[in-house]
């Protein structure tokens, strides 16, 4: 398999983790037989240093050309002035319309190796977790009508079925490869957008009779989360609602260095990266955790390019070092092997 892949390394640590990310996808390459052609564009606060805008019409006409785009991060203090007019996340933002990516997926699990670092009791976590938020990227509340009205201020949330549909869609369409399940969280007992949201939802799951529908309020979704987390496969929310659980889903893993993440589209074509930030305070220090980077690597093979054995490697080559007690810094425990970025990526490309 021959694909083309735009890299951004973006900022701080950005350049770090996207090494360690693209070492792996070597191995890959290697082991596997296929070719990767990596183009290196630029976005975020370089992009802003070197040309004045967060994402040059290059690099959206480079990442558009693309099979798939994967990300470093964005950001840092030289460029944190909410009153300036170009920022860095300007470049995410417009990087996300321009591929026309509605859905946001991010996985939340605990590595059994890791469960002790989750803020959660053992009792809770004893069977693990595996989770999938499948966020609207494009619509509701961050995106409807809003202003100033005197002293009073106003954001509207507006959904139409067209966007719930292809959202539902996804979200069913990942199911049907796990555990076939879905939660869809609403507040259909107060929101009109959530009841047109519940209502097609529903409409969306006679597509896939193999698939359990589960409707849950945001309120409870929340609570449970923290409850019983173990309860959930595929979580299915709007923009706003997405944005608060999936934050919480994936602290409750016990590491935000670990948790990959995707954007897609109505293609194939998708946009990978960790949720964490530049973490510009360690960047160049060798001390970044590049895991969340390398599954985001996973994610891009198994969605983008069909390619679920390879995925399947990473991830557990990604175990196996944690099995065996190999730690970055920011989840290092009493007794276990601490690596620096370089030697974590070296490690797991080796495993694989």
């Amino acid at each position: 398999m021959v694909k083309n892949i735009a890299v951004i390394e973006g900022d701080g640590i950005g350049i770090e983790i996207i090494a360690e990310g693209v070492r792996v996808l070597k191995k890959i390459e290697e082991k596997f037989g296929h070719t990767f052609n990596l183009n290196y564009v630029e976005m975020g606060g370089c992009a802003i240093d070197k040309y004045g805008v967060a994402l040059p019409d290059e690099t959206l006409a480079a990442c558009k050309a693309a099979d798939a785009v994967l990300l470093g991060a964005v950001g840092g203090p030289k460029w944190d002035d909410p009153t300036a007019k170009v920022r860095p996340e300007q470049g995410l933002l417009g990087l996300r319309a321009g591929l026309e990516c509605f859905a946001n997926i991010r996985p939340a699990k605990v590595y059994k190796a890791l469960a002790a670092a989750s803020p959660l009791k053992d009792s809770i976590i004893s069977d693990g977790f595996d989770i999938v938020v499948v966020r609207e990227l494009t619509g509701g509340i961050y995106f409807g009508e809003r202003g100033r009205d005197g002293d009073s201020a106003y954001d509207t949330e507006k959904y139409s079925v067209y966007e719930i549909e292809r959202i539902a869609r996804v979200a069913f369409n990942l199911a049907m490869g796990r555990k076939k399940i879905v939660h869809s969280v609403d507040k259909a007992n107060v929101l009109e957008s959530s009841r047109l949201w519940r209502e097609t939802v529903a409409k969306v799951a006679k597509e896939y009779p193999e698939v359990e529908l589960v409707n849950m309020l945001v309120d409870n979704a929340a609570m449970q989360l923290v409850r019983n987390p173990a309860q959930f496969d595929v979580m299915l929310t709007s923009n706003m609602f997405g944005d608060i659980l999936s934050d919480e889903a994936s602290q409750i893993t016990g590491s935000i260095g670990m948790l990959a993440s995707a954007s897609t589209g109505a293609g194939t074509r998708g946009l990978y990266e960790p949720i964490h930030g530049s973490a510009p305070d360690i960047a160049g220090q060798n001390k970044a955790n590049p895991i969340a980077t390398i599954l985001s690597v996973a994610m891009m093979l198994d969605i983008s390019f069909g390619l679920k054995e390879e995925a399947a490697t990473i991830d557990n080559a990604v175990n196996s070092v944690l099995e065996d007690n190999y730690r970055t810094i920011d989840i290092a425990s009493e007794g276990s092997v601490v690596l620096g970025t370089q030697e974590m990526g070296k490690l797991i490309a080796e495993r694989i």
